[in-house]
């Protein structure tokens, strides 16, 4: 997947907004994890989720990149069940291995 692929139709004017800034992020790595995580998921996230998924999103790319491929060490305040499954749209990402570790 390279783009946008879901319609945003149905979706309320906060979800849409999540939904563009997740496949415009700035760097193509986080336009792919962000963009696919939010078309698959993002209409069945709960209100916490949604501002857990934006305050993820305002951290800078480069910094989310490291953190998911595991460059850099992830902070405390992202070692969350949502930040794992964002972390999982990384191609290559294999949670079982990533424990391993």
């Amino acid at each position: 997947m390279t783009g946008i692929s879901r319609t945003s139709a149905d979706l309320d004017p906060r979800r849409r907004r999540i939904l563009f800034r997740a496949w415009h992020r700035g760097i193509r790595e986080m336009d792919l994890i962000l963009g696919q995580f939010a078309e698959a998921e993002l209409a069945t996230l709960s209100d916490a989720e949604l501002d857990e998924f934006e305050t993820i999103m305002r951290e800078e790319d480069n910094d989310l990149v490291r953190w998911i491929t595991g460059e850099k060490a992830l902070p405390e305040r992202f070692a969350t069940e949502l930040f794992s499954r964002i972390a999982a749209y990384r191609p290559d990402f294999d949670p079982v291995q990533q424990e391993a570790e």
